[in-house]
């Protein structure tokens, strides 16, 4: 039986705070993964498991996820907003939904807390590459929670899921930045 624990991360010298405790999440970021959670032993929950234990043992700065309850299939993961960035010091949540197809296809992630992005839906649907055309199953949890962190500074306003962050990035930084703190401001009490 595996119980998971949220983790302090840091990253030469900077410190990302621990993640939430499970009681202080309204999501089940500490269940238990039984034996009988994996009852089917197929081929993606094996390499959920994998990349569980690789998460776990190496975990990449500023990032932290954990299958949800007893499902290998769903996880809750949290990024914290990059170092000296508009981000910095946000808290944001996202689940990760796995078919029985992965590595083979990319998991459906989706932001739980309010985004303002140019890449990123009103529904919390990521816009990025690696989630839908350039998908390759060498990627795993890490991976593709890193790439979510680095597209939060580096988005990309030619392929706009939300067309008034696409534009304020592009024609009025200084705005875009100021509804961006806004976001992170509210992540720090969103439940």
């Amino acid at each position: 039986m595996y119980k998971f624990q949220c983790i302090k991360a840091t990253n030469g010298g900077q410190t990302y705070p621990p993640s939430p405790t499970v009681d202080q999440l309204p999501i089940h970021f500490s269940g238990r993964l039984t034996f009988q959670a994996l009852r089917m032993s197929t081929p993606a929950r094996k390499r959920l498991m994998r990349d569980f234990k690789r998460l776990q043992q190496d975990p990449p700065a500023g990032i932290s996820g954990a299958p949800y309850d007893n499902n290998i299939m769903l996880w809750n993961a949290v990024i914290f907003g990059p170092d000296d960035t508009p981000w910095d010091g946000g808290t944001f949540k996202l689940t990760l939904q796995f078919s029985e197809d992965y590595p083979n296809k990319p998991p459906t992630v989706r932001f739980i807390s309010r985004m303002f992005h140019p890449n990123i839906y009103a529904d919390g649907s990521i816009c990025l590459d690696i989630l839908q055309n350039q998908w390759s199953p060498i990627y795993d949890v890490a991976a593709i929670l890193t790439s979510i962190q680095s597209l939060l500074c580096d988005p990309n306003p030619n392929s706009p899921a939300n067309s008034e962050a696409a534009r304020l990035f592009s024609e009025n930084k200084r705005e875009y930045n100021r509804k961006v703190r806004e976001i992170v401001e509210q992540s720090w009490t969103a439940d």
